[in-house]
């Protein structure tokens, strides 16, 4: 069990959160949401001690053990990876280390005897003897195969870091876990395998995330920060929508009856004050009048863009064929004699692990890279925008957003210009940023403002929810619903997938699976198939 009592920080004059009590306990995994900057990562920071809040205090059961989802990725590039992991519980890494110092001396002490059979109590006690192998299980879980577990960190990609750090946050049964953006990087069976974890996890946890799908999965409480305040909600995201939205509707239902009553009364009270005979009755009035107090209905500080790609032109029956398309990066052969054709009712996710394939051959559709084999042809109807996964070259430049987006418009009527960036929450003075200074939400609000003024009718999207909070992933995600042309893209957003695809691609070695089936049927049925690869492996052993 974890509380905030009456938690205030302030940030100069302006409160990030004020008098906050709440309480977090056990058996529950809370969702903590808000829109940017209303201080989620900060709240975190708070319960976990990292920084101090102007006024109040965060308290503990005694004896009670916090873990935490590191976020700086090089942390530990001079470990081990099995080490980083253990060092989740940092008492059990001390007494690791401090016994292997006593047993390494040459000139072993009484002394020594003495403290090493305290420590080996200690360790006994933590379940230390199982460490090692309860590391390894939450590595293979989140994909860190074996082979990786005594490498340094240092010699790990990006992605595989994040799965250590997550497994470092998990490891040694924590009483409180804060997870901030917790599917950040994670591929999609990583981000099911967590999922489950969670879902079995007895103990307290407090997560950050954007991912609406996985939030619906674990949670069973939503924390939603909004005007310095944090109101606590039973349920999932799903639920906490629908109940948000309905407090709303009963308020202004009740506040229209009111403004109803009041003009009423004041019609009454206008027509008969200077009534001798209706005086009395119009005295009362008042002061029913005066009685009446309308409920103050904020509107929440969430902000929504409005994004609707519009095609220039209908697409035509041809829209795309590749023909035994292969290439080689780094040495490596990412893509290996890929064929498919795309039809003009078709939204096709890919899904999958390897996301170097996957970002290769968006490179290659969109004419950024040349395939070292095999051709691909786009037909006559089709215009084509691309959304990269890696962004810096579009914004290495020292134009301001409208300048930027300008360059894309046929039409270079400045408040045409301004109009789209009005839309994704670029208005005013915001329209004269730099690019180059830009957040990567903000980076990716420009791309999608340049893909809707480009009139396209083929979209091709890596990763295009990375960066984005949760109210633009909405509006996101309704956009896509919505596009009548092709789309390509990529996302680890389940509820993404789910909502727009209906065609599935996924690049194995083994070659290109595709079907024409939603997200959710696609996974049932490689459940199904692996469950029938280990039912066969076992008869096969058994003989």
């Amino acid at each position: 069990m974890i509380s905030a009592n009456n938690v205030t920080l302030r940030l100069g004059k302006r409160a990030l959160f004020e008098d906050v009590n709440i309480k977090f306990t056990e058996g529950n995994c809370y969702g903590l949401i808000g829109a940017n900057g209303a201080g989620k990562s900060t709240f975190l920071k708070i319960l976990s001690g990292e920084r101090e809040p102007s006024k109040g205090e965060v308290v503990m059961n005694a004896g009670e053990r916090l873990s935490v989802l590191q976020q700086d990725h090089y942390k530990y590039d001079e470990y081990v990876v099995l080490d980083t992991v253990i060092m989740g519980n940092k008492r059990l890494y001390e007494i690791m280390k401090e016994k292997e110092a006593i047993y390494a001396k040459e000139d072993f002490t009484e002394e020594d005897g003495i403290k090493a059979s305290e420590l080996e109590g200690e360790f006994a006690t933590m379940n230390g003897w199982e460490a090692e192998s309860d590391a390894a299980m939450l590595l293979n879980g989140l994909g860190i195969e074996g082979e990786l577990h005594d490498k340094y960190m240092k010699d790990l990609t990006g992605s595989q870091k994040v799965k250590v750090l997550l497994a470092q946050a998990l490891f040694g049964n924590p009483d409180v876990l804060l997870l901030d953006e917790p599917t950040n990087h994670l591929d999609l069976d990583a981000i099911a395998w967590l999922e489950e974890f969670l879902i079995n996890f007895e103990n307290t946890v407090i997560v950050v995330s954007h991912d609406r799908y996985f939030l619906n999965k674990v949670c069973t409480h939503i924390a939603d920060i909004d005007y310095a305040k944090i109101q606590l909600y039973a349920g999932n995201y799903d639920f906490w929508y629908e109940s948000s939205q309905l407090m709303i509707k009963q308020m202004k239902e009740a506040n229209k009856k009111k403004e109803e009553k009041i003009k009423e009364l004041q019609d009454f009270i206008q027509r008969f004050s200077a009534n001798a005979s209706k005086s009395k009755q119009a005295t009362s009035r008042k002061r029913a009048l005066e009685k009446i107090e309308l409920d103050d209905i904020k509107p929440s500080s969430r902000k929504y863009p409005y994004i609707d790609f519009k095609p220039n032109r209908e697409i035509g029956n041809e829209v795309l064929t590749v023909k035994n398309i292969s290439k080689t990066i780094d040495g490596e052969k990412v893509l290996n004699n890929i064929s498919f054709t795309i039809g003009r009712e078709d939204k096709i996710a890919f899904v999958g692990p390897n996301t170097i394939a996957t970002t290769t051959l968006f490179k290659i559709l969109a004419g950024e890279l040349e395939p070292d084999e095999g051709e691909y042809k786009w037909g006559v109807t089709t215009t084509q925008s691309y959304f990269p996964k890696d962004n810096t070259k579009e914004f290495a430049s020292e134009d301001t957003i409208v300048d930027w987006l300008t360059q894309y418009s046929d039409d270079k009527d400045v408040t045409y210009v301004r109009g789209f960036l009005g839309r994704m929450l670029f208005s005013g003075e915001e329209g004269l940023k730099k690019v180059n200074v830009l957040s990567g939400g903000e980076k990716v609000r420009c791309l999608l403002s340049k893909m809707m003024i480009s009139g396209a009718n083929v979209l091709i999207l890596d990763e295009p929810t990375n960066h984005l909070d949760m109210e633009s992933i909405t509006a996101l995600n309704n956009g896509l619903i919505k596009f009548p042309g092709v789309l390509i893209f990529t996302s680890q957003d389940h509820q993404f997938i789910q909502t727009t695809a209906n065609r599935i691609m996924e690049l194995t070695p083994q070659g290109l699976i595709d079907k024409q089936t939603t997200y959710d049927e696609y996974l049932e049925n490689d459940e199904l198939a692996r469950k029938r690869q280990v039912m066969n492996m076992e008869a096969e052993e058994e003989d």
